[in-house]
């Protein structure tokens, strides 16, 4: 019996049998999604030990799948493997390094699959930084009322949601001028 799942999501059946022939006989139960909607629901109803997710999907793309994996702290503990034919798709979109998980370019061989998963399940376990908002201490007399702490959370949410904008105009224009110095 088989003590490990992975989930392949990948558009090419080519890619899902490749990536099924790769792996050790008898370690590792391969399931199979054609499209992000197809791995998300798999994720929720399988709970897979590793991830090999597609950048290029129908349906939902593989960044929309990351994205919803990263927001929710019970999946992001699960190994995930970025794969594509171009790496310049993904850095546009998540900038480098890849702090949480391992990417992949396509094609690729054995060796490198297996180098790849062993780096994901290592990057997996590396805490993530938590969200906290802290607040001053303040005399008595200069408290505020819940209506200003929900504001100012509101305005901390909103000025993430800007950075996070920035972070990936950033590397739009890294990766134009790679382009652009070839």
């Amino acid at each position: 019996m088989a003590s490990h799942k992975i989930l392949v999501i990948d558009d090419s059946r080519v890619i899902r049998m490749r990536v099924k022939d790769m792996l050790p006989q008898g370690n590792f139960e391969v399931i199979e999604a054609k499209d992000g909607v197809e791995g998300m629901d798999a994720i929720h109803e399988q709970r897979p030990n590793l991830i090999m997710l597609d950048f290029l999907l129908p349906r939902k793309s593989g960044y929309e799948v990351f994205q919803e994996i990263q927001s929710k702290p019970d999946l992001q503990t699960i190994p995930l493997v970025m794969m594509s034919g171009r790496r310049e798709e993904v850095t546009e979109k998540i900038t480098e390094p890849f702090e949480y998980f391992e990417f992949i370019q396509k094609p690729f061989e054995q060796k490198e699959l297996i180098g790849a998963i062993k780096n994901a399940m290592t990057k997996a376990r590396k805490a993530r930084p938590t969200a906290v908002i802290s607040t001053p201490v303040a005399p008595a007399a200069a408290v505020g009322s819940n209506a200003e702490v929900e504001a100012l959370k509101q305005q901390v949410a909103s000025l993430e949601k800007e950075v996070a904008a920035l972070k990936q105009q950033t590397a739009k224009i890294i990766a134009f001028i790679k382009q652009k110095l070839k």
